[in-house]
């Protein structure tokens, strides 16, 4: 099993039947001794940024559509930012550990607006999170519910979502990668 740090993917194995997590893949965002956070990549909702958070709708990356980030707190949002320039950085972005470069990391929705202009080069917004207290993902994990990979920058702002799960496990390395092939119901094999 992988390390459990903010960075990692969270992918829902066959066994993980939660309809909130089903076929999900969650990016951890943060993983101390008190628990950990994360943001579902790939529940796209059909209601646009610009909606509900106007100021906000021409920075988003395609699909202009607030995520589904998880079943806690789900009308707040936090966002997800990469930086044009990583020397660059605007008052209230913190680097997440998926980028060695420094270029991707949260972003406070409170910071207005016109301090990021030419900072941010792309921006992914999720209404609400996955959050699992101390020990739970950990249990979680070894019952076999998640696989916990590396991510990548593509994966948090993949234009069409659809595929996300399999694509993370396709690249996967040995069995792993097997996975990705597995139809929704075993017994139609």
């Amino acid at each position: 099993m992988s390390e459990l740090r903010a960075g990692m993917l969270l992918v829902a194995t066959p066994a993980l039947l939660d309809p909130n997590f089903a076929e999900t893949v969650v990016l951890l965002l943060d993983v101390d001794e008190q628990g950990a956070l994360g943001v579902v990549l790939n529940r796209p909702s059909p209601v646009p940024v610009a909606e509900v958070l106007s100021d906000w709708g021409e920075l988003v990356a395609e699909p202009e559509v607030l995520f589904q980030g998880g079943p806690v707190s789900t009308e707040g949002a936090l966002a997800v930012a990469r930086l044009g320039d990583a020397s660059d950085v605007p008052v209230g972005f913190q680097q997440l550990a998926l980028d060695g470069a420094g270029r991707l990391g949260l972003l406070d929705l409170d910071t207005p607006v016109e301090l990021l202009a030419g900072t941010i080069d792309r921006l992914r917004i999720f209404a609400g999170y996955a959050g699992w207290g101390a020990e739970q993902l950990v249990n979680e994990v070894e019952e076999g519910s998640w696989y916990v990979v590396p991510g990548e920058e593509a994966d948090v702002f993949r234009l069409d979502t659809r595929d996300l799960w399999r694509g993370v496990l396709r690249r996967q390395p040995g069995e792993l990668a097997w996975h990705s092939t597995r139809p929704a119901d075993p017994e139609l094999n």
